[in-house]
């Protein structure tokens, strides 16, 4: 079964720093275009960022300076450096990213992580 499973997230104060990765198991030919998104509650689920096969990078505005998307392709993993957290910064973040299987592209989602920025 292919999935894709968080880690990193946690509790900090406003002005620190936490990473998140996220590892896709299982049987996964390739990955094609990753990202991170989250929810806050009452919010719907935004983007944060995104990464290419190829390493090219998108970033909402909001985040942007801030927060650096990375991947390692041979650990098939993503990640989310994230600095000079703010408290509005606190959610559910998720990764998302679209993976060949059996020659077919499946997007998947994880499980999601929680960050939470204290004032």
């Amino acid at each position: 079964q292919v999935q894709l499973v968080e880690s990193g997230g946690g509790l900090v104060q406003a002005g620190g720093s936490l990473r998140l990765s996220c590892a896709a198991s299982g049987i996964v030919a390739s990955i094609k275009a990753m990202g991170w998104y989250r929810q806050a509650p009452g919010n719907q689920r935004e983007l944060v960022a995104t990464i290419t096969s190829a390493g090219n990078t998108n970033s909402a505005d909001s985040v942007k300076g801030r927060f650096t998307i990375s991947r390692d392709n041979a650990k098939s993993t993503l990640y989310l450096q994230m600095n000079s957290l703010k408290p509005e910064d606190t959610a559910v973040y998720y990764c998302n990213a679209d993976l060949v299987v059996a020659g077919t592209t499946v997007r998947s989602w994880g499980q999601g992580t929680q960050v939470t920025v204290s004032s």
